[in-house]
């Protein structure tokens, strides 16, 4: 019973930090731009590109560990994928509470915005599941993990690959 209840423990932290996040990124677009600007902040795109990169390729090398039957590896691919995931939500907000927006100022408006919106979507989608997968993976249900792992690893394969999109559409705009 004791198990059961650890479990609906952290199934309610899940959902509660994912209503955090969401409320966190409306806020930051609502929020005032900050008066002065750290030098720093304007690697912070580039940085975010960087993890969502790594991220992407960490979750192609897991896929394959576990093909392999390398358990282990694949284990140790995801949690250095989730780390990275919490350092880029964390260079995301910094980047956006200092800079704000980036508009798109290029001749190829309508594939950005389907890219941009879709990775929106779908990272805002994606989170709680990703975060459901990874727990039932760390504690060993792997029927479970497996089961949501089924639609959460493209989409959050496709987040993270169109995160590096993003950045180099809007690459040429920012600071300007």
């Amino acid at each position: 019973m004791a198990k059961v209840q650890a479990d609906k423990r952290v199934i309610y932290c899940i959902w509660i930090f994912t209503a955090v996040v969401y409320a966190l990124v409306i806020i930051l677009h609502e929020l005032p731009q900050a008066d002065s600007v750290p030098g720093f902040v304007k690697f912070l795109p580039a940085l975010n590109a960087l993890f969502n990169g790594t991220c992407f390729f960490l979750l192609i090398g897991s896929l394959m560990a576990i093909k392999n039957k390398m358990v282990s590896t694949h284990q140790k691919l995801n949690t250095a994928a989730m780390v990275i995931s919490v350092l880029f939500l964390l260079s995301y907000v910094l980047n956006h509470y200092f800079s704000g927006d980036t508009s798109y100022g290029g001749d190829m408006k309508g594939l950005f915005y389907f890219i941009l919106i879709t990775h929106i979507l779908l990272a805002g989608i994606s989170l709680p599941f990703i975060l459901l997968a990874y727990y039932r993976g760390y504690i060993g249900d792997v029927a479970k993990h497996k089961k949501l792992v089924r639609f959460t690893y493209p989409l959050w394969l496709y987040v993270t690959f169109t995160g590096v999109l993003v950045f180099i559409f809007l690459s040429p705009y920012y600071g300007s």
